[in-house]
């Protein structure tokens, strides 16, 4: 589990590991559609591509056998975090908070020279969290975003208080926008704000407490 608020360079989705890819036939009501969040389609072919730049990233590791059987199902999660991205972009936009294209750009220089190098961070973030160099920015806009909503709701991102109370603000936006997940990939849990198995990993220990105060 790579926690965000414990460093920098784990900030994007846990990494999970490279299923088959389905077959893009989407659900019913919307053909080719992996799912479908508020009017935004996410087609089968986009979660696709994802998974293709992953692999296709990771084959070029001398680590390519260990990741790619660490990450069975690799489709799941990119669709997870997809829905995720979306989600946590409108709980923002809700709240009043606004992210540039510099703060992601700082961001990322700020990584890059904790990291050593451009290089490193790219390996880090591929071995660490499935992601892959194209992929980083959005990644690294994904944190911001939760860093600048957990402000707009006076939390602090940063400990267990301001991570339920940005999950508490992505599940309203959850329901406000209608999370509708083609079955072959599972169902979008709002509460959680997670697909199936996919779970940010900023959002566990959250959701282990809410399990355990339930059961008290």
């Amino acid at each position: 589990m790579h926690r965000r608020r414990r460093t920098v360079l784990s900030v994007s989705a846990v990494l999970a590991v490279a299923s088959p890819l389905l077959a893009a036939c989407g659900s019913q009501a919307h053909p080719g559609a992996a799912a479908v969040v508020g009017k935004e389609r996410i087609t089968v072919a986009a979660v696709q591509a994802q998974v293709r730049d992953v692999r296709a990233a990771q084959k070029k590791s001398p680590q390519a056998a260990e990741m790619i059987k660490s990450s069975n199902n690799l489709t799941g999660m990119k669709l997870g975090n997809m829905i995720f991205d979306r989600v946590l972009a409108r709980a923002a936009k809700d709240a009043g908070a606004t992210i540039s294209r510099k703060e992601v750009q700082d961001a990322r220089a700020q990584l890059v020279q904790q990291a050593g190098s451009e290089a490193r961070l790219q390996q880090v973030y591929l071995e660490q969290n499935g992601v892959a160099p194209g992929q980083i920015d959005q990644a690294l806009q994904e944190q911001v975003t939760a860093n600048k909503l957990a402000r707009a709701l006076g939390a602090d991102l940063g400990n267990a208080a301001g991570q339920a109370a940005v999950l508490q603000a992505m599940t309203k936006a959850s329901k406000a926008l209608g999370v509708d997940v083609n079955p072959r990939y599972g169902v979008w849990d709002a509460r959680k704000s997670q697909l199936g198995p996919y779970k940010a990993p900023w959002i566990t220990q959250v959701t282990q407490q809410q399990s355990a105060s339930a059961g008290a």
